[in-house]
């Protein structure tokens, strides 16, 4: 029953910004491995960024380091992406995922969350 819902997506001019936001219901974020992923048809799934909910540890692809930051807000169980300098190639569907690994493999670069959100669509024109 757990599940995760995304918002905050929408079409915005290159260079602007976008907030997204993935709440998760059904289980706190403890122990908790938190990611955001996106995918363009036609292309695999991208990891993005993740965080874990217990060292606050965190990794991003290098195609969005500087540019994009994720955080937790542990009280309200959500965990959000800020996009900043956004470009034409950060068009995609983002999504969020939740999974409970050691931290290690969280910020690794290997995680595959246990439960996604639905996703919500990033245009930058």
């Amino acid at each position: 029953h757990v599940q995760l819902v995304e918002s905050g997506g929408g079409s915005v001019q290159a260079g602007g910004s976008l907030r997204l936001s993935c709440v998760m219901s059904g289980y706190a974020y403890t122990s908790a491995c938190l990611a955001w992923f996106r995918q363009v048809p036609g292309k695999e799934r991208e990891g993005v960024a993740a965080i874990d909910s217990d060292t606050v540890t965190t990794r991003y692809a290098d195609s969005v380091k500087g540019r994009f930051t994720i955080s937790l807000d542990n009280p309200a169980n959500t965990v959000y992406l800020q996009l900043n300098s956004l470009n034409p190639e950060d068009t995609a569907m983002y999504y969020c995922g939740a999974g409970f690994v050691l931290p290690n493999r969280c910020v690794g670069g290997s995680f595959l969350p246990a439960w996604w959100g639905e996703g919500t669509q990033v245009t930058v024109s």
